[in-house]
């Protein structure tokens, strides 16, 4: 039988305190970056799993939310590269096409949930670059400022605020039928 020290039950409990109250936020995140149920679930799971192991290099006072973001989007591109590598390998040169490519919608339940946004904004979210996706993903949707952006993508805080600035300015062109339509700003003829 193991025992378990009561360094180990406060580590654990001083833990699910603070790193597992940001579990939606980091699912949201996650489904933003992944594009499928499943792998935002394996995408957290990894998260909080490295979290855990990695406890004591988090420094108490500091921006839990951002540390943990960080971890995420590391697993996330850690990740990415690794099925990228595998289907360049795997997949048929002549096609493009590989065995194990999805067949079907690969999300059903986060397009149930999308659907409470209005579609033209999620597609206009879902069509930006995917750099400037995440930024304006980590600032207007999970409300990171930009020092904490830079921290979670390992970029300096310049670039963050320009790819901000064309991620946004991207989405106002993609959008601004529908904010005309919407009632949101007056079209005024030039």
């Amino acid at each position: 039988m193991m025992m378990v020290t009561a360094h180990e039950v406060a580590r654990r409990a001083h833990f699910e305190a603070e790193a597992l109250v940001h579990l939606d936020a980091l699912y949201s995140f996650a489904l933003k970056l992944s594009r499928a149920r499943d792998d935002a679930e394996d995408l957290v799971s990894d998260t909080i799993l490295r979290a855990f192991e990695r406890w004591e290099q988090y420094r108490r006072g500091t921006n839990i939310r951002a540390w943990l973001f960080t971890i995420l989007y590391h697993a996330f591109v850690s990740r990415k590269r690794r099925i990228d590598a595998r289907e360049v390998s795997e997949g048929d040169g002549e096609t493009g096409w590989s065995p194990k490519d999805a067949v079907g919608e690969a999300d059903p339940e986060g397009r149930f949930y999308d659907s409470f946004l209005d579609d033209s904004i999620v597609h206009a979210i879902d069509a930006l670059p995917a750099d400037y996706r995440t930024a304006v993903v980590l600032s207007d949707i999970q409300d990171l400022r930009y020092a904490e952006i830079a921290e979670v993508l390992g970029i300096p805080e310049g670039t963050v605020k320009s790819r901000l600035f064309r991620g946004r300015r991207l989405l106002q062109r993609e959008l601004r039928g529908y904010a005309e339509e919407m009632g949101y700003v007056k079209f005024v003829a030039a």
